[in-house]
């Protein structure tokens, strides 16, 4: 199999200057397949409540996304809602309520558990520590986190990057967890933890990416107008693994540096538009455009 996504399928009531968008699909695993589907087959790991709508799960299938391991449990969805001003770099949150998340267990088919490529959403570190406990030999491993967690469970965060390839990161988080202002120190410091790679997550000026060997800023593709940035950094992910997973040499810097574009450039769709709408809807053909445009923009 190409991707297993293991994290959140939601339901997003979104307000921004633009509009809003009450009960809409949204969670870190519903932007990351929809992403990483343009490269790869992609299974997804999640949990919602006998409330989700069963138009949204056909949503998936009908682009073969794998969700076998989508789990309907006796309950509500979790549900998330939030508001942004006309600074998108900032959001407010209204409300959170897990419901059924609160008791997601990630339990792995042996189909999934040979999967050779991994992401890990923001979830509990310790849950995504069992997911890593199932898989048996996974290729490449990305995580995601996020404050919630540096703050609240840093000792089980840690121990989790030690068995991961990449993380993922934005710039707050990564001061919080190193106590590093610049963020290239910053990145180095999370790299002794272990993983090699990290990728911090600048919203609307892109993301820059740091190894031990290579340093690498993608820029993010400029939008004349936002509507909804939620799930900017998930499709980013998507993206991202989604097209090194495609790659039989994706260990290769020039790789590296083109999943990344192909991050910035999913991400780009995806803020276009309430919940998934755009991505959705984006085609091949417009996803090549963007990236030879994007190139073009940064070629001297």
């Amino acid at each position: 199999m190409g991707v297993l996504v293991v994290g959140s399928v939601a339901l997003d009531s979104v307000k921004t200057p633009f509009g809003e968008a009450p009960d809409a699909l949204g969670g870190s695993a519903s932007y990351f397949s929809v992403a990483a589907r343009h490269f790869a087959p992609v299974a997804m790991v999640a949990v919602v409540g006998e409330d989700f709508p069963q138009h949204h799960i056909d949503f998936f299938r009908a682009r073969d996304i794998d969700t076998s391991g989508l789990e309907v449990a006796p309950g509500r969805t979790f549900r998330w809602s939030g508001e942004y001003g006309h600074d998108f770099n900032t959001r407010r949150t209204l409300d959170t309520q897990l419901n059924v998340f609160a008791a997601f267990q990630p339990r792995l088919s042996a189909q999934h558990r040979r999967a050779r490529h991994v992401f890990l959403a923001n979830i509990h570190p310790e849950l995504q520590a069992a997911v890593l406990d199932q898989v048996e030999r996974p290729d490449l491993v990305v995580l995601d986190t996020m404050n919630f967690w540096i703050q609240g469970s840093r000792e089980a965060l840690v121990d989790t990057l030690g068995r991961v390839d990449i993380v993922l990161l934005n710039d707050e988080e990564v001061r919080m967890l190193t106590g590093e202002a610049h963020l290239v120190r910053a990145a180095r410091r999370v790299m002794e933890m272990g993983p090699p790679m990290v990728i911090i997550k600048k919203g609307e000026h892109g993301a820059l990416l740091l190894t031990r060997e290579f340093a690498f800023s993608a820029p993010a593709y400029p939008i004349e107008e936002i509507h909804d940035p939620t799930g900017a950094g998930d499709t980013f992910a998507g993206g991202f693994l989604g097209y090194l997973a495609s790659r039989p040499d994706w260990r290769e810097e020039a790789e590296i540096r083109r999943a990344a574009i192909y991050g910035t450039v999913l991400a780009s769709f995806t803020v276009e538009a309430f919940s998934l709408d755009r991505l959705a809807a984006a085609t091949p053909e417009e996803i090549q455009a963007r990236f030879q445009e994007l190139r073009r923009m940064v070629t001297f």
